[in-house]
């Protein structure tokens, strides 16, 4: 079997971009019986920057609750907490003696992250992508399902996996990265020149998976639209109308093609129409599953049964990297 590995921040509820670009994607590599999957929520992750604490608690069991109600099976999958594993934290410190600081400078995503903290910028934010190494390689990760943004980090991850291997001998997998070919990144509603987040401060660019109808509609009915009204696929010269067929695409299962014919001599008020549907029917259900995992008190229940999985992969993992390093182990730990 090849195991799969993937993770989401708890720092927001989870938007219709989060869903397409990696959801969607789990649920796939879920029902292959050829694949372990072990999915978590980076709370550690979500820290690097300031967070209220009642806010944070929030947010860490609504995206695992969205996981659940979107069609990740506790019983096929192993969905926990990532603060649930203490050795997350504990291979992230490793990873990070391996890494350089030239590396880490190198990282697109601190470098635009940093922006928005001028006058201090958190010492997490730069050792993030060692965190996330630490992440895959603790579950020997055959498979990691990211957005386009996070190719980066993955060839970081494969860099210190070999490093590890060349010094201490042949331990980790290197892992691949799987990038869906259709709406691995989904953009701003509002500027497609930007990529769909949570964070913007134009509440109009983004829709978050439990966004009512009447937000939906509005929403979509507001997107930016490139000039002209003809419903065509061209991410170059109509970005706006194109993201917008992305995301008609991916939760419809019908073809950009096919789009284009079903609109073809039509403007885009019909299509937005049409599309407002497609989201309201795909994210109702989900809502739904979500308000009764939320009431009903079982998330926690699945939440440890995912934790019991991902410790019997994480512990033997951390086990064998400090014995290799030299780590005097405790007298349990022992091999006999």
């Amino acid at each position: 079997m090849k195991r799969v590995m993937s993770g989401m921040q708890s720092s927001g509820t989870l938007t219709m971009g989060n869903y397409i670009g990696a959801i969607l994607n789990y649920k796939k590599l879920q029902d292959d019986p050829e694949n372990e999957c072990f999915f978590t929520v980076v709370d550690l992750h979500a820290i690097t920057t300031p967070q209220d604490p009642k806010l944070l608690k929030e947010q860490t069991e609504a995206v695992a609750a969205l996981y659940f109600a979107s069609g990740i099976d506790a019983d096929k999958s192993a969905v926990f907490l990532q603060s649930h594993v203490p050795a997350h934290a504990e291979m992230g410190w490793i990873m990070n003696t391996l890494s350089y600081m030239g590396e880490l400078e190198r990282m697109t995503q601190f470098k635009d992250k940093s922006q928005k903290h001028q006058e201090s910028i958190p010492s997490g934010l730069f050792t993030y992508p060692t965190l996330m190494a630490g992440d895959m390689l603790l579950y020997q990760a055959d498979i990691v399902p990211v957005g386009e943004d996070q190719k980066q980090h993955i060839e970081l991850t494969r860099d210190l996996a070999q490093r590890f291997n060349q010094r201490y001998g042949e331990t980790f997998k290197i892992p691949s990265s799987e990038i869906p070919e259709v709406g691995a990144r989904i953009m701003s509603l509002q500027d497609a020149k930007k990529k769909m987040s949570k964070s913007d401060e134009n509440q109009g660019g983004f829709i978050t998976m439990v966004d009512e109808p009447n937000v939906i509609k509005k929403k979509i009915m507001r997107a930016t639209t490139d000039s002209g009204n003809e419903v065509r696929f061209d991410k170059e010269e109509k970005p706006e109308i194109s993201n917008l067929m992305t995301i008609y695409s991916c939760l419809s299962g019908i073809s950009i093609k096919d789009i284009e014919k079903k609109y073809d001599g039509l403007m885009y008020g019909a299509f937005k129409k049409d599309l407002v549907d497609v989201v309201v029917e795909q994210f109702s259900p989900i809502q739904q599953k979500y308000k009764e995992i939320r009431e009903s008190g079982s998330l926690y229940h699945m939440l440890q049964q995912g934790a019991e999985k991902a410790h019997a992969v994480a512990d033997r993992t951390i086990e064998d990297v400090k014995e290799k390093m030299g780590f005097v182990l405790p007298v349990n730990k022992l091999k006999k």
